[in-house]
């Protein structure tokens, strides 16, 4: 099955519809009048099409098991055909498209099978997604319009004794993301060397800043110290998101001391050192974060 480890927990729902056609009207009084010998069809198909819902990932081969957390079956008569809507909700990491068309598919079967035998003309018809919501399709996207700039806070990259990873790996994942225009520079691990980059950009209008390094518990990881004396609009949610991600993956990242908020109109925020710990930590925010800009962008001036 396709990795999903590294996507996020989110409301996702999914609307689908499958259609029933008859060939007399008879059928559809039938149906209405509850007359059919079989019994009536709308409960039976609303319970097959819940045990459908739920079986999704038993019968689909490449789908996730998931959580399913609300559910609906409902029916219309139009003319000749009954339509069938399933609707589905979770809180997980993929979304349940699948699942209300399984369901939907099952309803469908369930009333093509207990209609037959009075008529003979029934067809199934057009079982289609009307609406789906939630995940990386729901966040929209401002990347191409932001700039950016990375730190990278570092005494052994800065004195060329160690190559840059987790730096180039920022990049690698905003370019993912679609953006363009982004700095780049080494410091070293000393606060008013990282403070004067980090303002330099401020004063230039960037945007946002993401800064590698120095967010750990030893003597030398001082980015977060020195970071907070220009931040003024303090964002704890976004350290605290990556903070909840990395802990699902290592007992470690407990330890991070990152923190994220806005020093005038520019976004800035600490990330790890290692090219794992970005990588992840962006996972966590990416592509969410870049709402914010848009929120700021609407606000009343």
């Amino acid at each position: 099955m396709v990795g999903i480890t590294h996507k996020n927990f989110s409301l996702r729902k999914a609307i689908a519809t499958a259609v029933v056609s008859v060939s007399k009207a008879e059928t559809i009084t039938a149906v209405e009048q509850r007359k059919v010998p079989k019994g009536d069809i709308f409960e039976f198909a609303r319970a097959a099409a819940l045990l459908g819902i739920k079986k999704t990932s038993d019968i689909i081969p490449d789908c996730h098991p998931l959580p399913v957390e609300y559910a609906s079956i409902s029916y219309a008569i139009d003319g000749l055909s009954i339509i069938i809507t399933v609707e589905v909700h979770t809180v997980y990491k993929t979304g349940v498209e699948v699942e209300a068309m399984h369901g939907a598919s099952v309803a469908a079967l369930v009333i093509y099978d207990m209609l037959k035998p009075i008529d003979k003309s029934v067809e199934i018809k057009n079982i289609r997604l009307q609406h789906k919501e939630g995940g990386k399709s729901d966040t929209g996207s401002l990347s191409k319009q932001i700039n950016c700039a990375v730190i990278v806070c570092s005494d052994t990259v800065a004195s060329g004794e160690k190559q840059d990873g987790s730096g180039k790996a920022v990049i690698a994942v905003l370019e993912a993301q679609g953006v363009s225009d982004i700095a780049y520079q080494v410091v070293p691990d000393e606060a008013d060397a990282i403070r004067t980059a980090l303002k330099n950009y401020i004063d230039k209008g960037i945007q946002l800043v993401l800064l590698t390094g120095g967010t750990g518990v030893s003597k030398r990881d001082i980015t977060p110290e020195a970071v907070n004396t220009l931040i003024d609009t303090p964002i704890p949610g976004i350290a605290e998101t990556m903070r909840a991600y990395g802990q699902q993956r290592t007992p470690y990242a407990m330890l991070s001391r990152a923190v994220a908020g806005f020093a005038g109109e520019t976004l800035v925020i600490t990330l790890p050192g290692s090219k794992k710990g970005v990588e992840e930590s962006l996972q966590a925010i990416l592509p969410q974060l870049f709402h914010v800009f848009g929120v700021r962008q609407n606000q009343p001036h």
